[in-house]
């Protein structure tokens, strides 16, 4: 998984003065996987929006930023019943909160959807493609197959990566190079965690892709045109029923 940021306040403390000074701490684990040595503590003090002391198990002691931090950096780190403490947050805080997290993420599935579309091959011995797309799956692992009239294809076909959206969704598209036959079924075989059984797409080779677009508009012009001609049609019937005759001389 890619990595992550977990930060959380283990304790605040506010101190206001007359003038508006704060105080707080803040404690936080960074980490890129659920493993204990992947993981970092970071205990943060804070003063009036300045950090002047931090400790960090990656050290293993405290570091000052400021005089003043300096000088509690010393004291603090010549007291071990405090360095043990703040090493033992390590597993006791991050390694606790991380396993939840990632139990909670992990444990998640969202079902693809398939679209099946045609497009120019590219060239060479087939003289047609197929495109299988599959999206908004999680988690990344994922199967796409094709089958050509219940047997499953091995040659001609070639896949992206899992790509992933930015938002915990991947997608992923497989391409078929085929020579059309009469009579055969093509299908997209989806294996996912999410499906209990494989999802099967059926290609529909009755007319391509572009053909269907082309009908699709080439209706929708026609409806429009015969909506303008019933407008027309009703406006002269109108216009002609507000006339007068006048009877020649």
């Amino acid at each position: 998984m890619a990595s992550s940021f977990l930060s959380v306040s283990l304790l605040f403390i506010s101190l206001y003065t007359a003038d508006g000074f704060m105080e707080y701490n803040l404690a936080r684990c960074v980490f890129n996987s659920s493993d204990l040595k992947d993981i970092e503590f970071i205990y943060s003090m804070y003063y009036n929006k300045l950090e002047f002391i931090r400790f960090s198990s990656s050290l293993g002691k405290y570091v000052g930023y400021t005089e003043f931090g300096v000088k509690n950096a010393e004291r603090l780190n010549n007291d071990p019943s405090e360095l043990a403490r703040r090493k033992a947050d390590k597993e006791r805080y991050c390694k606790h909160n991380i396993d939840i997290r990632y139990h909670a993420a992990l444990t998640k599935s969202a079902e693809p959807y398939v679209r099946l579309s045609s497009t120019a091959s590219p060239g060479g011995k087939h003289s047609a493609m197929l495109v299988c797309s599959v999206y908004d799956f999680y988690p990344k692992q994922i199967r796409v197959s094709w089958t050509r009239d219940g047997q499953e294809v091995t040659s001609d076909v070639t896949s992206t990566d899992e790509l992933a959206d930015g938002d915990w969704y991947y997608q992923i598209h497989s391409h078929l190079e085929y020579t059309p036959r009469s009579g055969e079924k093509i299908s997209c075989m989806v294996e996912h965690a999410s499906l209990r059984e494989p999802l099967i797409t059926d290609w529909d080779p009755s007319m391509p892709e572009s053909e269907k677009n082309k009908l699709a508009i080439g209706a929708s012009g026609l409806i429009l045109g015969l909506v303008l001609s019933l407008a027309g049609f009703i406006y002269y019937k109108r216009k002609a029923r507000g006339r007068i005759l006048v009877p020649s001389s």
